[in-house]
């Protein structure tokens, strides 16, 4: 299963509130959803925080899980991709800013069962491999001692790391190798975390492992909009309608 990540940002003259409601509420249900390939779909928008001074990169990610390269490879051939989703795309989205990437899911820790409105709130930590460093050393590091240290956080609920596919290396270099994502109960949790001397000891690992300028954090919002159950697909046969 491909675990897709696409980073996108307001376009010009749109707010960031407008951006994400447009995602949520339009683009997302009337058609992204419709691209039958798709089997469960998730859009987390970015949390502003009070007293914040820096301009994000992003306002947003959308979560597209699909069965393999060949479906996905078929969905950008769709009509409803071509001519519904990336069609609608410069209405919303300033699409010089999207930044998409493919990875393999790893589990560090369950937690509860997903579902469509938990109220947890959900942190993404991206980082690319400190230069110098195999990638297979990054993979090995940020999966067994930097795991150990992530789970000694307080109040984290589940962890799960996704590492970029071995495809974007085949002819380059990806522009990021991992996403983590950590849930909490809500975002007074997560916040208290963040202040945790567990906390400050996992941000000094990172400089151990990954280049430190780009390293990004995000506090994002889940909405589904397929799923959390996969949606089954036929071949040949268009996705349902949203209810």
């Amino acid at each position: 299963m491909i675990h897709q990540f696409i980073f996108a940002a307001p376009r010009l003259g749109m707010s960031e509130e407008a951006f994400q409601r447009y995602w949520v509420e339009i683009h997302a249900v009337r058609y992204a959803s419709r691209i039958p390939q798709i089997r469960r779909y998730l859009v987390v928008t970015r949390i502003r925080m009070p007293g914040e001074t820096t301009q994000p990169l992003w306002g947003g990610v959308a979560e597209i899980w699909l069965a393999n390269a060949e479906e996905q490879l078929a969905s950008l051939q769709t009509p409803e991709f071509l001519l519904g989703a990336r069609a609608d795309e410069p209405n919303w989205a300033a699409f010089w800013m999207t930044r998409g990437l493919d990875t393999t899911a790893h589990e560090i820790l369950p937690g509860p069962p997903e579902t469509r409105d938990n109220g947890m709130a959900k942190l993404l930590v991206l980082s690319k491999r400190r230069e110098g460093l195999p990638l297979q050393a990054f993979k090995d590091y940020c999966l067994g001692a930097h795991a150990a240290r992530v789970l000694q956080v307080p109040g984290l609920r589940r962890y799960v790391q996704g590492h970029v596919v071995d495809g974007y290396y085949s002819i380059g270099e990806a522009v990021l190798d991992c996403v983590e994502q950590l849930w909490f109960d809500n975002l007074d949790a997560l916040l208290e975390a963040g202040r945790s001397m567990q906390h400050q000891l996992v941000r000094a690992d990172y400089r151990l492992f990954t280049e430190e300028r780009y390293l990004h954090e995000m506090i994002v919002r889940e909405h589904w909009i397929i799923g959390p159950e996969p949606r089954p697909y036929t071949p040949g046969v268009p996705a349902p309608p949203l209810a």
